[in-house]
């Protein structure tokens, strides 16, 4: 590993972490990785340690956030927590994102007491080994992120052509993190958004870095399933099934290693091209 990628991971672990003003508010600071506006991934991890910060013995299992504005890099970002509902089972929180005044992005997040029950899952999708797939950065990524990721089927995005609505890769943070649970869920949120709408271009040719596309997330929902360690590989299977109305849709499935379904994600976003 780079002394780079350490770095780069460091200081997100830091950026994580938040600073608390007063008993439901919290600040956090942005990383430019070579997007026009703060990074979504890193507000959905910051707002989730927020909310998680006023909850005592419930873990995340869900969390459902709308991007309302562009966020400025080079502002802090200002996290009001409002406890809905603390409950024997279930915990709830709403997280307003808020930058000069105005806010950028809204979420709740539920927190359930763990207890036994029923479990299933889907079969893990066939997919080669990290160890035989070649690191690539992100799209819109810095190579030196904290983030490692391995396509399955890297291909140039600017390009490549149609292409069916799938991806497979295999990320992982750049270094061991400290066996903190919240804390791989939040790394988790922040690289769930990493490429994830670029799937629903994909049928098109279309690409963020080609002149005239315009890519905004709309919104993001994740559910947490089994505890999973997010410094330790895992697939994150991704494909679109729908694109109208300048909006496409996005799913996706994260197994670890042992083909345990770790966590689900789905996402809406903002696709216009301007001829």
């Amino acid at each position: 590993m780079s002394p780079g990628r350490a770095q780069a991971l460091q200081s997100l672990v830091a950026q994580l972490q938040l600073e608390q003003l007063e008993k439901n508010l919290f600040r956090g600071t942005s990383t430019d990785i070579g997007a026009p506006a703060v990074f979504g991934g890193q507000v959905l991890g910051q707002a989730l340690m927020a909310a998680a910060r006023t909850v005592d013995g419930h873990a995340a299992h869900s969390l459902h956030g709308y991007f309302l504005r562009a966020g400025d890099k080079g502002a802090p970002i200002v996290y009001d927590v409002d406890r809905i509902r603390d409950g024997a089972s279930f915990t709830t929180r709403r997280v307003v994102a808020i930058q000069h005044g105005e806010p950028i992005f809204h979420m709740s997040a539920s927190f359930h007491r763990r207890e036994d029950g029923v479990s299933h899952q889907c079969a893990m999708p066939e997919a080669p080994p990290p160890e035989d797939l070649t690191p690539r950065a992100g799209p819109r990524v810095r190579v030196e992120g904290p983030i490692e990721f391995r396509y399955v089927d890297p291909r140039d995005p600017v390009t490549a052509g149609p292409r069916p609505p799938h991806s497979q890769l295999w990320l992982r943070t750049a270094d061991a993190l400290p066996d903190d649970p919240l804390l791989h869920q939040a790394m988790l949120a922040y690289a769930s958004d990493y490429s994830f709408m670029g799937v629903a271009m994909q049928p098109h040719g279309l690409a963020f870095q080609q002149p005239g596309v315009q890519g905004v997330s709309l919104d993001h929902a994740m559910w947490f399933h089994r505890d999973f360690r997010c410094d330790d590989w895992l697939l994150y299977d991704a494909d679109s099934p729908s694109a109208e109305h300048a909006r496409g849709f996005c799913r996706g499935a994260l197994f670890d290693r042992a083909g345990r379904l770790v966590a689900s994600v789905a996402q809406e976003g903002l696709i216009r091209v301007r001829r």
